[in-house]
């Protein structure tokens, strides 16, 4: 993002080549491990800016097509997670009662925090914070 100005970053989720985990991404909700190419993995991905102000990267949107039962069997293993196969949730998901869908939107805070160059989401929302927070004055 820091050369590029904005990323769409594919796949978040699936292992690295190292076998690491690439983010701890829920087992259950979007599908990150459906093979996209013969390289590539994940129907889900995050709009990814280059944030001048913090000096960092920010998310401004996750979104993906959601775990169907294939993709939520493989995503549970992969991440030591079958015990959740049990819940009621994912039972629907296994016995095909829960449609498919797609999910995700933009952050609209972040997004705030980005265009008018805020430093902490406090700045842009109506929100209660602690008193030990101190938000940065620029």
């Amino acid at each position: 993002t820091k050369k590029f100005g904005a990323v769409f970053l594919i796949g978040i989720g699936y292992p690295l080549k190292s076998g690491k985990p690439h983010d701890l991404r829920a087992s259950d909700y979007d599908d990150w491990s459906t093979p996209t190419s013969e390289k590539t993995f994940g129907l889900n991905g995050d709009i990814l800016v280059w944030d001048s102000v913090r000096l960092d990267v920010l998310e401004l949107s996750s979104m993906g097509i959601r775990v169907d039962k294939k993709a939520l069997q493989k995503q549970t293993k992969l991440m030591k997670q079958e015990h959740i196969l049990s819940q009621d949730f994912h039972q629907k998901i296994l016995d095909d009662t829960l449609p498919f869908s797609i999910g995700g939107g933009i952050g609209q805070s972040r997004l705030c925090m980005f265009l008018l160059k805020k430093t902490h989401i406090g700045e842009v929302q109506s929100s209660t914070w602690p008193e030990d927070i101190k938000l940065p004055l620029l």
